[in-house]
């Protein structure tokens, strides 16, 4: 059965960190919606100031985020002592389980420009205090499905035409693809039933089911077991999601997300005694 759309979002400006300006395209206020997913924000700007002033050190407990660059560069380090450059083409999965502390600086590139996109996932209550981890990919360590009509898909996680995306082993059994279709090109790709499944586009015009879709339009579908989205005039790029729904109560305090507020509770008086970190620390 063919998923039809269930919801449209455009999302809305924001500001984040020290002074980003970005498009929140969903956040807590549609966990239900999303589940396994908490937040998408695209932090495309062409203008140096809207981000150059980054995320400075913060704390993470309980989720995942997922930072994928299409162009410019952005520094980080965290407390396991990772650091180093996202670049175009990159993606950052970082999962902060127990707790760990970061910071991200967009720099941008030649142009002045950064394009990019963070994504969170949530953590069920079994894994919200695992260790944390730190996967850096780089663009060639994406594989790429080129199909005879023209489709080309960039497989983060999940699979397409037998091919396996880099990341695997994550809790939620996520697909994240990065689809560009032709005009007048139909893509389908089967998603597993139960999932929940969304698709972001990041340049072009397209149809989803009928519906026209362009440039920072997600289009959130209902279940079923395969989606399908059309290459509109010029053609289509878009971000492909899925996951597997957790169903359990969200607790969310601004970088912190647990189950309850009593764990939330505790995450906050953590930070404040400096017992937060549970991992080894490089002393940051």
């Amino acid at each position: 059965m063919r998923r039809g759309v269930k919801k449209m979002f455009t999302g809305q400006p924001v500001v984040e960190g020290a002074g980003v300006r970005l498009r929140r395209v969903f956040g807590s206020s549609e966990v239900p919606n999303f589940d396994p997913f908490l937040m998408l924000d695209d932090f495309r700007a062409h203008k140096v100031e809207d981000f150059i002033k980054g995320f400075p050190w913060h704390p993470h407990r309980g989720i995942e985020t997922i930072t994928y660059v299409l162009s410019g560069d952005v520094e980080h380090g965290d407390s396991m002592g990772n650091s180093g450059v996202i670049g175009a083409g990159d993606v950052q999965w970082m999962t902060a389980g127990s707790g760990i502390i970061h910071q991200e600086m967009p720099k941008g590139d030649d142009t002045g420009s950064m394009l990019g996109f963070q994504l969170w996932a949530n953590l069920p209550a079994a894994q919200k205090m695992m260790p944390p981890r730190y996967r850096g990919l780089t663009a060639a360590d994406i594989p790429e499905v080129r199909r005879a009509d023209g489709t080309v898909v960039k497989v983060i996680a999940g699979r397409v035409d037998g091919v396996d995306g880099p990341v695997q082993g994550i809790v939620i059994d996520p697909e994240y693809l990065d689809c560009s279709v032709p005009e007048g090109v139909e893509f389908i790709h089967p998603t597993p039933r139960g999932h929940r499944a969304f698709v972001y586009v990041i340049g072009g015009k397209g149809a989803v089911e009928g519906a026209a879709v362009e440039n920072r339009m997600l289009a959130l579908f209902g279940d079923g077991d395969e989606l399908a989205v059309t290459g509109g005039e010029g053609g289509v790029r878009f971000l492909l999601l899925t996951g597997a729904p957790l169903g359990e109560p969200v607790a969310w305090g601004g970088p912190i997300v647990m189950n309850t507020e009593a764990e939330l509770e505790l995450a906050f008086r953590e930070l404040r005694d400096g017992t937060f970190i549970k991992h080894e620390s490089s002393g940051i």
